[in-house]
């Protein structure tokens, strides 16, 4: 064997041994693929699964955060028309019999002081202590009461002073043999140029100023006669006189509206 025909022979049966198998490979790389291409459906199928369900929670969180439950409730402003009604009134009379929370007023006397159609004399209730009760009336009777009635009851307060309506004497005859329930009446209804002070003074302190002013009109009014025996001794004693300087009777004289040396009324 010729040198040439031995070198063809080795490189043939080497080149047999070496040889790729061309479609081998190809269906070999074909099969990887599909695998790699389903892993990757696969991933891409579980992430678009979390995103659309991210996206949901996400988008649910941000509508529930914008409900208009409390902005657009269901209810008619005052006066609105109704369809519902066949008068087409959205405002409804209440129930005949229907009494609000707190309003029974059980007691007839102590909400109108009246027995009837007559005004009673007494109080609805016996006070725990008088002169605190009497105590409490007279501090209501201040603050609301002796602007235009003044402090004693005269009738002379400073709101009358300044150009309104001058009220009655609480001291006259009349006002006097008035009962307790008028006063009271008076002070829940009003009466002429006088509102009523039912929304500023409760129950209980308008019967405590009624029975102060029984109170005041007594110490306005009082005789000897009232005062118990064991302060007749206190009634009976003569007070001492005040001593008043002769050269001081012109200074007395002199009228308050005279002007002063700078010439500027006091």
């Amino acid at each position: 064997m010729t040198r040439g025909a031995f070198c063809r022979t080795f490189i043939r049966l080497r080149s047999r041994r070496c040889r790729i198998n061309i479609p081998a490979q190809i269906e070999k790389k074909s099969l990887w693929t599909a695998a790699a291409r389903g892993c990757a459906e696969e991933l891409c199928g579980r992430h678009s699964v979390l995103l659309a369900f991210s996206a949901l929670f996400f988008f649910s969180l941000i509508f529930s955060g914008c409900r208009q439950d409390m902005h657009n409730q269901p209810k008619f402003i005052p006066l609105r028309s109704s369809e519902f009604f066949a008068d087409r009134r959205s405002a409804r009379d209440p129930i005949g019999g229907t009494v609000a929370r707190g309003q029974l007023h059980e007691d007839t006397y102590l909400y109108t002081g009246k027995r009837g159609t007559a005004y009673g004399n007494e109080l609805p209730f016996t006070p725990a202590n008088m002169h605190v009760f009497l105590t409490r009336g007279q501090e209501r009777y201040n603050i609301y009461c002796s602007p235009c009635h003044d402090r004693v009851g005269n009738g002379n307060g400073m709101i009358a002073q300044r150009g309104f309506r001058y009220p009655p004497s609480l001291h006259q005859d009349r006002l006097r043999n008035a009962p307790l329930g008028h006063f009271f009446d008076v002070m829940s209804n009003g009466f002429g140029a006088m509102p009523d002070y039912a929304s500023q003074v409760n129950v209980e302190d308008r019967w405590a100023i009624a029975a102060y002013i029984r109170a005041l009109q007594l110490s306005q009014n009082a005789i000897a006669a009232d005062v118990d025996s064991a302060n007749q001794n206190k009634v009976n004693t003569t007070l001492p006189k005040i001593f008043i300087p002769s050269n001081s009777k012109s200074d007395l004289e002199v009228p308050r509206s005279q002007p002063n040396e700078r010439g500027v009324k006091p």
